[in-house]
């Protein structure tokens, strides 16, 4: 069943990618229902806060009517940053799971784990490494389209 969300997310960083966006996809899960979905999109709105995790819990809190997403979980295709993180612990959300580490901003572990940190007043499961391949080859096919355009 989990892996099904992740695939979910996956669906999202497809649209990600369609758009010429980083192809990062998100969605919050409560008792089973996807009550939000994102994908990156700061490249076509011209916004910084637009990562994929950034949409998907803001559709999640209008949809439960509040901030707290407790008892949520997040499925997001590649490890958040410092940005999402710190909003995945305001969220109260209570599990993430996510595929592909980001060595290079990843705050779930890679270069700090903001979220299992017990000096916060809330701290998130983290599960890494779901769909781990899928994950991060739609980011590498990304990223080689890109650099292929200027050869």
């Amino acid at each position: 069943m989990d892996s099904d969300f992740m695939r979910e997310a996956l669906v999202e960083a497809q649209k990600a990618y369609g758009l010429d966006e980083v192809p990062i996809g998100a969605v919050v899960v409560k008792n089973g229902e996807v009550i939000g979905r994102g994908h990156n999109l700061r490249e076509s709105q011209k916004d910084p806060t637009l990562h994929a995790e950034m949409v998907a819990i803001r559709q999640a809190a209008a949809a439960l009517g509040g901030w707290r997403l407790t008892g949520c979980d997040l499925y997001v295709t590649i490890e958040p940053c410092p940005m999402c993180a710190g909003a995945i612990l305001q969220a109260r959300i209570s599990r993430l799971f996510f595929g592909a580490r980001d060595p290079k901003a990843g705050c779930a572990g890679s270069l700090y784990n903001l979220l299992e940190d017990s000096r916060f007043n809330h701290q998130t499961e983290v599960q890494e490494g779901m769909m781990k391949e899928p994950c991060s080859q739609i980011i590498k096919a990304y990223f080689q389209q890109k650099r292929n355009r200027f050869v």
